[in-house]
């Protein structure tokens, strides 16, 4: 366990109603009996004067809570200061606990590592964490909070559950082969454990990429000719005035990013440069920006005054394509397209219907996600190649037994079950200074 002590506010900076400060470690303890003068009941709050502890002055008045060790969410002791949110409430409080002895600031997710090292929480439910505290829709959150609950960790343990059982299977063979009340080695036998394992890391693993995009967003990009109405249509569904708007065409050069949450699904939508062929050097690279990003989106919208189709030297790397036609209070749409106006609203509410079906269609309300990262599924496909390495064909037991204990350390690696430190500061300094 640490040594020092660490305090961090624990609630945004700035002007609030109310403001925490949280602290874990070994002083914890002594330092809250210093500034309330109060010795509180755990897990219960206690109205206290918060003062300086060299001259007594009355700093605030708020709340304490206290929560001794192990039963806290770092596993040491630990307290909290609910004052009121003023700048100089906030400031003159950490000031003089930066002054105390054995206490310090606290670095970006110290808190969230300490809980991890004194396990109240594995790997994969620290990061989900991490994901939680940055969720900006309600399927964000509902994975986040999936995976942070321990559903990844369950799952693992399960895997190595089977793991085992193959283990002791090949020991029995391995070690006590001799022995008479131990019947010879089945090759059955191991199939019936490895091979439904592996179908569950597969089933796992299809549901991975859905998932790990849910994290990220669904991309969609906003084409067509100069004037068609995509800053406008950007700056409607912002809510704000993002993108300028003119009646100049170029007047957009480069690509413009806004997120949004649609029906609970995250979308990043993009305002892109008219396709156009000009002989400004600077439009140019623009329309080549946007030509190259339409590769990497999920959802194309092809805005166009009537719903014109895209020419056909528009690359749409096989995005799909959505045909809007705007400007319908005043020229009649083709058929087989959506038809939108600006000046009316008509057809907004149905277009982010529309981007919200297609974005839950490809990654998912999160209500069954497992696999949220690159890590977690590196290590799952790894482990599955270990596994269906040991189910080869008159494979010496001794290998067998070798894959079988290398696709648990891969697992393993999932919640920390091992030295993972080459991925510790990576992970939590992601965190907010307070986590």
């Amino acid at each position: 366990m640490p040594a020092d002590t660490i305090f961090a506010l624990a609630t945004g900076a700035g002007r609030s109603a109310v403001a925490v400060i949280r602290l874990s470690g070994p002083v914890a303890r002594e330092i809250m009996v210093a500034f309330t003068g109060l010795n509180p009941q755990p897990r219960h709050a206690h109205f206290a004067r918060f003062r300086d502890p060299q001259t007594n002055e009355t700093l605030d008045r708020g709340l304490v809570l206290w929560f001794p060790g192990p039963d806290s969410a770092t596993g040491e002791d630990c307290a909290e200061f609910h004052l009121h949110g003023s700048r100089a409430v906030v400031d003159v409080i950490l000031s003089l606990l930066g002054r105390q002895g054995g206490l310090r600031a606290a670095e970006p997710g110290e808190f969230a590592r300490r809980a991890f090292i004194n396990g109240k929480m594995d790997l994969s439910q620290a990061e989900a964490l991490a994901d939680l505290i940055d969720a900006q829709t309600e399927f964000q959150r509902r994975q986040a909070l999936r995976v942070a609950g321990g559903a990844l960790r369950r799952q693992v343990e399960d895997w190595r559950g089977a793991l085992v059982e193959a283990s002791a299977l090949l020991a029995a063979e391995l070690d006590f082969s001799d022995e008479g009340d131990v019947g010879a080695f089945s090759p059955r036998a191991l199939e019936r454990v490895l091979l439904p394992l592996m179908a569950r890391m597969d089933e796992v693993l299809l549901r991975a990429p859905a998932s790990e995009r849910l994290r990220d967003g669904f991309l969609v990009l906003i084409l067509g000719p100069p004037n068609a109405g995509k800053s406008t249509l950007l700056n409607l569904l912002a809510r704000r005035d993002i993108a300028i708007v003119s009646e100049i065409p170029g007047t957009t050069r480069d690509m413009i990013e806004v997120e949004l949450d649609l029906k609970g699904m995250p979308v990043t939508l993009v305002d892109t440069a008219g396709l156009r062929e000009t002989e400004d050097a600077v439009e140019r690279i623009g329309v080549g920006r946007a030509r190259a990003r339409a590769g990497e989106a999920d959802l194309l919208l092809w805005l166009s005054e009537g719903g014109a189709a895209p020419p056909p030297d528009v690359d749409t790397g096989g995005a799909e394509i959505l045909r809007i036609a705007t400007k319908a209070d005043g020229i009649s749409p083709q058929a087989n397209c959506l038809a939108i106006s600006a000046r009316t609203g008509q057809g907004i509410d149905e277009l982010c219907e529309e981007i919200a079906t297609r974005a839950r269609s490809m990654l998912g309300d999160g209500s069954s996600a497992l696999v949220i990262r690159e890590r977690h599924r590196d290590a799952i496909n790894a482990a599955r190649d270990f596994v269906s390495a040991a189910l080869e064909p008159e494979r010496p037991l001794e290998l067998v037994a070798e894959e079988i204990r290398l696709a648990g350390r891969s697992l393993e690696h999932i919640v920390g079950s091992i030295d993972v430190e080459q991925v510790l500061d990576v992970i939590f300094s992601r965190f907010c200074i307070g986590k």
